[in-house]
């Protein structure tokens, strides 16, 4: 029985998006690609929104049986409220996947991590068959690093360890990531705490330098997984 929910119905963007125009652009080309039987990983944020809607058209207009693997509770009510099925790595692995970015450098090293979902993100990408990393021209930079910090996602009482050892690494900036909605910080999609870190040089090994710290459960930074940009 379908509950008929006034919350589904009215769910919408939570915040204005901005450069739509161009999101919607490559939030087309990724629907485009859908086709029957797909298993698609789908990412978090503004220009995933946009792909999603995109695809639940087509889904709708072309009577297509398609999975969706959910990076985050928003998308997977977004999934629900346009009647595109879900499902997990537990039973399937993605065909593809798609999501947006922060930053992109010329080496499609990526910063990601606003919505608090990139442990998620990072898991479906890495099983993922193929990866598409949608942004426009605003996110493209020539050092990573340059525009955004690095989210890190931090076990709550790890918060301290966490941070010296980032500032072993180097770390200029470390900030517990306030929320908007609630008091007190944000609170990632697995419970954990989010520090925003900037720091002077990021190496090409920097991700796997965070990650091997205790406490550490994932960091917004993209530095070994292979995605094919396309860029509105």
């Amino acid at each position: 029985m379908n509950w008929n929910s006034d919350i589904l119905n009215n769910l919408a963007w939570n915040a204005t998006i901005s450069n739509r125009e161009s999101k919607q652009k490559v939030a087309d080309q990724i629907a485009a690609k859908v086709k029957e039987g797909d298993i698609i990983g789908v990412g978090s944020g503004s220009t995933s929104y946009l792909a999603l809607l995109a695809i639940g058209e087509k889904i709708k207009a072309e009577k297509l049986n398609v999975l969706a693997i959910p990076t985050s509770i928003e998308i997977a009510l977004t999934c629900s409220k346009l009647g595109i099925p879900t499902t997990s790595l537990y039973e399937y692995k993605p065909d593809w996947y798609f999501d947006g970015a922060d930053e992109v450098d010329p080496n499609k090293h990526l910063i990601k991590g606003r919505g608090g979902a990139m442990f998620k993100e990072k898991l479906i990408m890495t099983a993922s068959a193929r990866n598409y990393i949608i942004v426009d021209d605003s996110k493209l930079v020539d050092v990573i690093g340059s525009k955004f910090p690095v989210p890190v996602e931090v076990f709550p009482q790890a918060l301290m360890v966490a941070e010296a050892g980032l500032k072993k690494l180097g770390a200029t900036e470390i900030a517990l990531r306030p929320a908007t909605g609630k008091d007190g910080p944000i609170i990632s999609e697995n419970g954990n705490l989010i520090l925003d870190v900037r720091f002077e040089h990021i190496d090409k090994d920097m991700e796997f330098k965070i990650k091997c710290i205790a406490g550490v459960i994932e960091s917004g930074l993209f530095q070994n997984q292979p995605a094919e940009i396309l860029v509105a």
